[in-house]
Order: C-alpha cells, then sequence, then structure tokens
C-alpha cells in the first residue's frame, strides 16, 4: 500500500491544478444540488418491531381515516395574574383560536378544552389538541404559519399562549461557539507547524471535504427522509478527521523536507506513509459508523452511513486534494531548522537523538511504568464511577432551551396540569379477537386506573367495527422518568393477564412508549454491535502491526475511554454537575441512542492516535531500535502531531455543545471529554506503560498467523525500492 500511495502522491503532486479544478467543481455541484433541493422536516422515528409500532400500524388499520403518525399540536392558554380561564372574554377568545385553527386545509380535528375539560383545576390554563392529516415532515410551511397566527392573535386577549408539538421548529442556535471551535483549531494548528500556510492548509481541505459532505446530505435529505441532527454530525466528525487527517500528511511531509528530499518525492513518501494511516485510522472510523445498521434503527442507520460518508470524503480529500496543494505551495510549507539535524542525528545516535517534549514525557513513563499505569486506570475507574446509574431516553420538549414555545407550553402543562400531561401514553385494546369486545376493554380501562403512578384514564375511543379502542393514559410522573418507563411496562403486563386469555392483547403506544422502546432496543443492540466493531477493527490491526497484543491493547484502552467519557456524560447531563456551563436547564435521562455513538465513533477516532502513534513506535521497532527505545523515537516523531490532532478534535466537538439541540449538546460533550481522556490518558500515557512492560513480547506475532495474514505496509517499507538516485537533495536547503 505505501509504495502505492508513494506513486499517487507524486501524481497528485504533479498534477495539481488539475486536481484542485475536480473538487471546486464536485464542491460547486454539490452546492448547485443542495440550493434547489426541498427543505426536509422533523424527525419522525419508525421502530420496526417494537410493541409501539405495532400499535401504530394497528390504529392506521382499524381506525378508518386515523392517522396515528400524524402531526399533533398543543397549545396552552393562561390566564393572566388575578383572572380565571372561564371568564367570558377569554372563553372567547380561545374559541375564536379553536375554530381559526380547525379551518386549516391539513387540520384533521380541534379539541376544545372546555367540551374536553381540559381545563386545570385552578382554572388558571386550558389547552387545545390540535391534530392534523399529514406526518410533521410533510406539514405545510402554511400550516405551521396559520398555527403562529393564531397563537398571536389569541395572545392579544392579554392571556400568555404558547405551543408544543411536533409541528413547531425548533430553534437554530448560534454557530458562534462552532466558530470558536474552529478559531482554536486554527491556533493550534499555527502553534503546532509554525507557518501560515502549513496551518491553512488542513483547514482548507477539512472544510471543502465537510462542505461536499453537508451539501450532498441536504440535497438528499427529503428523498432519504435524513433530519438535520445528520447533517450536524456529519460536519462534527466530518471537521475533526477531515483536520486530522490533513495535519498528519503535512506534518509527514516537512519532515521529509527537513531529511533533504526534494518537494514532490517529500509529498510521495508523505502519503505513503502517513497516508496509509489515514486510509486504515479512516477505514476503523467507517466501520465503527457504518456497523450502526445492526440496531436496526432507520434513522441511526441513515446517520451512521451519512457520517461515514462524509469520513470517506475526507481520507479522499487528504489522498488527493492535500498533495496537489502541497504541490502548490511546495517549500513555503518550511520546516523547522533544526528538523533535519535532528533527523540526521536520530540516524547516527538512535534513541539518544535530539529530544522534544513527546521523547521527554515518553522517557519519564518507561522509567516508571508501574505507577504510571496504577494512577491512569484510577483516574480512568473514578471517572467511570457515574456510569453506573446511566438512565437512557430522548430529549422531549422539557429539554428546550427556556427562550422556545415548545418549552414554555411544556412548563405551562406541568405547573398547571402534571408532568404527565406533557406525555400521555396511547393504550390500544385488540379484541377483535375477544368473545366481548366491550366487556374486555371495560375491564382493561378498570385495570388501567389502579395501576401505581397512572394519574388519568379516558374513556375508551372505539372504531367502528367496535373490536378495537383507544384509551389514553397520563401518568402521574414526566416523560423519561424512571417512574413512566415503570407504569408503561405495568400496563403492559397488566393487559396481558386481562386480555391475553381472552384472545386479546393490549398495546401501549405513544411519543412516551415509543422513546421507551428506543431506549430498550439500543441498549439490547449494544453488546452485539459492540462485538462486530470491536472484532473488525481488531482483525483490521493484527494486519496493521503484525501484533496480537498491541490490537488488544487498542481495544481495552478504547472500552476504559468509554467507560469514563460515559461516567462524565451522566454527571453533567444526569446529575446536573457544572451542568449550568454547558447551558443544561433539565438534567435527567441521557438521549438513548448517546451510549451507542459513542462506542462507535470513539472507536473510530480513538483507532486514529493509535494507528498514528503505534505506527511510528513500530517503524523504529523493525528499523533496529529496541523496544524502549522505540517508544521514544516514536514519540518523539508523533507525540506532537497527535496532541495537536487531540486538541483540534476536542475543540470542534466543544463548539457544538453551544447547540440548541439537545442530542447535539450531549454528543459534542460526550465526544469532547471521550478524546480529550482516550489521547491524554490513554493514548498518551497508558500505550507507552504497557507497551515499556511488555517490551518485545508486544510485537509477537504467532507464525502460522503470520504466513496467512495479508501484508500491509503502513510504515513505508516498500518505498525503499521506490528511490530514485536523485530525489534526494545535496543540501537540505537545495532548490527543487
Amino acid at each position: 500500500m505505501a509504495a502505492l500511495l508513494y506513486r499517487l502522491g507524486r501524481f497528485f503532486f504533479r498534477h495539481r491544478y488539475l486536481v484542485v479544478l475536480l473538487w471546486i467543481s464536485l464542491l460547486t455541484a454539490g452546492g448547485v444540488a443542495a440550493a434547489q433541493a426541498p427543505a426536509s422536516g422533523p424527525t419522525t422515528f419508525a421502530m420496526p418491531g417494537t410493541e409501539s409500532q405495532r400499535a401504530y400500524d394497528l390504529i392506521d388499520e382499524r381506525f378508518e381515516g386515523q392517522k396515528a403518525d400524524g402531526a399533533t399540536a398543543r397549545v396552552v392558554f393562561k390566564a393572566p395574574e388575578g383572572h380565571r380561564i372561564t371568564e367570558p372574554a377569554l372563553r372567547e377568545a380561545i374559541g375564536t383560536a379553536v375554530e381559526t385553527l380547525a379551518s386549516g386545509a391539513e387540520v384533521d380535528r380541534v379539541t376544545d378544552p372546555f367540551k374536553t375539560k381540559a381545563v386545570s383545576g385552578n382554572q388558571a390554563a386550558a389547552y387545545a389538541q390540535v391534530s392534523y392529516e399529514v406526518p410533521a415532515a410533510e406539514l405545510s410551511e402554511a400550516s405551521r404559519d396559520e398555527l403562529g397566527d393564531a397563537v398571536a392573535e389569541a395572545s392579544r386577549s392579554g392571556m400568555t399562549v404558547e405551543a408544543g408539538g411536533a409541528t413547531q421548529k425548533g430553534g437554530k442556535g448560534s454557530h458562534a461557539a462552532e466558530a470558536i471551535g474552529l478559531a482554536v483549531a486554527a491556533v493550534v494548528l499555527l502553534l503546532t507547524l509554525g507557518s501560515l500556510i502549513a496551518a491553512g492548509l488542513p483547514l482548507v481541505t477539512a472544510l471543502i471535504g465537510v462542505a461536499i459532505g453537508v451539501c450532498s446530505i441536504t440535497a438528499l435529505a427529503s428523498t432519504l427522509e435524513l433530519d438535520s441532527t445528520t447533517s450536524v454530525l456529519a460536519m462534527m466528525l466530518g471537521l475533526a478527521v477531515g483536520i486530522d487527517y490533513a495535519l498528519f500528511i503535512v506534518s509527514r511531509y516537512r519532515s521529509e523536507l527537513a531529511e533533504g528530499r526534494r518537494p514532490e518525492d517529500a509529498a510521495g513518501r508523505a502519503l505513503g506513509t502517513a497516508g496509509s494511516t489515514v486510509v486504515f485510522a479512516g477505514l476503523t472510523v467507517v466501520i465503527a459508523l457504518a456497523g450502526l445498521a445492526v440496531v436496526d434503527i432507520p434513522l441511526l442507520t441513515k446517520m451512521g452511513v451519512a457520517a461515514a460518508g462524509t469520513v470517506v470524503l475526507a481520507v479522499l480529500v487528504a489522498l488527493t486534494l492535500v498533495p496537489a496543494l502541497l504541490g502548490i505551495a511546495g517549500r513555503r510549507i518550511k520546516a523547522p531548522r533544526t528538523r533535519h539535524k535532528a533527523a540526521r542525528a536520530g540516524a547516527a545516535e538512535g534513541a539518544e537523538a535530539v529530544r522534544n517534549m513527546g521523547s521527554r514525557w515518553a522517557a519519564f513513563v518507561i522509567r516508571r511504568p508501574v505507577p504510571v499505569l496504577v494512577v491512569g486506570m484510577v483516574a480512568l475507574c473514578a471517572l467511570a464511577v457515574p456510569a453506573a446509574s446511566l438512565q437512557l431516553g430522548l430529549p422531549d420538549e422539557g429539554s428546550q432551551p427556556e427562550s422556545t414555545t415548545q418549552r414554555r407550553a411544556y412548563d405551562l402543562i406541568s405547573e398547571n396540569f402534571g408532568p404527565g400531561f406533557n406525555g400521555p401514553l396511547l393504550a390500544v385494546a385488540d379484541a377483535k379477537d375477544s368473545g366481548n369486545p366491550k366487556q374486555a376493554v371495560s375491564e382493561v380501562s378498570a385495570v388501567l386506573k389502579g395501576i401505581d403512578g397512572v394519574s388519568t384514564v379516558s374513556p375508551p375511543r372505539f372504531n367502528e367495527a367496535g373490536d378495537t379502542a383507544m384509551i389514553t393514559v397520563i401518568p402521574e410522573s414526566r416523560p423519561g422518568s424512571a417512574e413512566t418507563e415503570a407504569v408503561v411496562h405495568a400496563i403492559r403486563d397488566a393487559g396481558g393477564d386481562v386480555m391475553g386469555g381472552d384472545g386479546g392483547r393490549l398495546m401501549v403506544s405513544g411519543s412516551t412508549a415509543m422513546n421507551i422502546d428506543v431506549s430498550q432496543k439500543l441498549d439490547d443492540a449494544l453488546l452485539p454491535y459492540l462485538a462486530l466493531v470491536v472484532g473488525l477493527a481488531f482483525l483490521l490491526l493484527i494486519m496493521v502491526f503484525r501484533s496480537l497484543a498491541v490490537p488488544l491493547k487498542a481495544a481495552l484502552g478504547f472500552l476504559f475511554s468509554v467507560a469514563a467519557s460515559l461516567g462524565a456524560v451522566v454527571a453533567v447531563f444526569q446529575w446536573g454537575w457544572l451542568s449550568s456551563l454547558i447551558g443544561v436547564t433539565d438534567p435527567g435521562p441521557v438521549m438513548s441512542m448517546m451510549p451507542i455513538f459513542m462506542v462507535g465513533i470513539v472507536f473510530g477516532l480513538a483507532m486514529d492516535y493509535e494507528v498514528f502513534l503505534v505506527t511510528r513506535i513500530r517503524e523504529a521497532y523493525i528499523g533496529g531500535h529496541t523496544a524502549r527505545e522505540a517508544i521514544v523515537t516514536g514519540f518523539r516523531h508523533s507525540a506532537r502531531v497527535v496532541t495537536a490532532a487531540a486538541l483540534i478534535m476536542i475543540a470542534v466537538f466543544a463548539g457544538f455543545i453551544g447547540s440548541d439541540e439537545q442530542m447535539v449538546k450531549t454528543i459534542g460533550f460526550g465526544l469532547a471529554a471521550a478524546v480529550f481522556i482516550d489521547a491524554f490518558v490513554v493514548r498518551m500515557t497508558l500505550v507507552p506503560a504497557v507497551l515499556a512492560l511488555m517490551g518485545d513480547k508486544a510485537w509477537w506475532l504467532p507464525l502460522r498467523l503470520e504466513a496467512v495474514l495479508p501484508r500491509v505496509d503502513i510504515e513505508g517499507d516498500g518505498l525503499r525500492a521506490e528511490d530514485e538516485p536523485d530525489e534526494i537533495a545535496a543540501l537540505p536547503g537545495a532548490r527543487s
């Protein structure tokens, strides 16, 4: 592989202007396609195999004209201080709002709060339920505007009027924090590379790759039903890995220039060595993201595949556009003056070459491997402690910023009716095979009223055939809480006991029950997904490092990183520690997708640093250094770049903590914490300690396995055959 990439690097270097033109053409085409594409709608969940989905399907089948997945909105009216919602003037204003809402083209029905008794006990508030004929993703802008106009008109009466539900658009939030993340990345690049051109190149190439990826997602969003979070995740990962991959290649290019190579050959060698690392590091990320398909949640699969596509773009940009731009920049990407001296000294003196901070740190660790290993493991275990109390759920409107109408509507309902009214459960009683459907449903209703944690049970609403009924159950606790989850399980158990023997069945659905089913499905899929991703990457790393111990160490280190970072997420988002600093207004259960995202994404990113760092160590080891000397030499060449890459990733991920979307905020914080823990505690500290303790045994591979494994030249051994006598300049400062 190294020889192939070497030749490709020289090819792209020579044809640099053609390569740049092709990428600009792709960017232009993507931008045009995105601009002409229809807008995507809000997120909708389809959960094959879950009870919630089966209940929705049954409603569509048995209740003619009833759209179980139709959009809904809840308009909450709050009387002015000292007034009651039942006063004639306010009652008239509410009636007018109900009539206005009911006249909408896509509206199925609107409930009158005074007829449905949706008035609070203190008569301070009321709410109307709006049901639409189409799903939220298909709702027209005109219908959304009509809802907003009705709310504004009713507010003129002096009432506080807010609207929540799937028809409302969440706040887009500011991109200032993301811009700060990019600015920090730029500063880190400048300090690391010491040149504006060298620092700007990774940023430019990463932005081009991300722009093409996001434009492609936007163009396909409506067709593939991709939501806004998909593009945000793709942007987050694309920026992080795109900058890092370009940094790896630019850094190696500068090292090759410092050794006296001509720019074209330096570009080829940079791609043959660092480029090989980029390919395998990117492949681990793609495996982790594409592997999300095993969870069998369509939304999650689409997000994983879209993000994987952006990572593939980042790899292609690094392998093609970066060497082309290096060709344009030439020697203006200056290498440090002392680099060639260090290289010459390194060739002559081995591990005693000129030392930098990375080599000094590695020397410190290998002198005291046991204490360093113990301290590092204790720190990781302490950080992982909160993960033991992890509670999963999906964000509801209570996690929205307080500035949004959804959050204000949510709070008004909780204050005046009870928290459970924000997450009603929909029980669907299928009594078609029952001897007496009416009697069976009546018995179910009586049982539901006696379940602990149930606040209200509505009268059953039968279909025309009279064999299926929908019953609304209001829990006492808020949506997403452990108490509400217990109520859902209790209803399902009770329904099986009451209706099971009579040939019927009871299913629980609604957004709250759907969230519970999603969390359970994700929890069940976590171990199989972990086994798949870690297993495939383990085989890949065996081929790369020709070792059993190094891939095993990498996998174990990753597990500790995930546990520690999940502990940090639980402490902030569930326990509320320091939550005000990052804008978490209502701590609660952690987003149910977070653990599987952490496993997938963090594993891929952790392997980036593992591959880049350990490759340089193995390169020194097979070049004749002792096991301990190889660690110091590897750190001397790679620690600075790995540190810069980690800081860049942390800055990019942390920038997304400022998002108004709870899912994006949680992912941004979790990934930033995970990269910090994995890069600086695991890879930069525990890895050299473990390698020092294992010595030569770290690089052992059974002879039989050695014989059958395909040989992947990631260290660049094969590049010796590509050398040409005139490719090395006579002097380091010679012109090309």
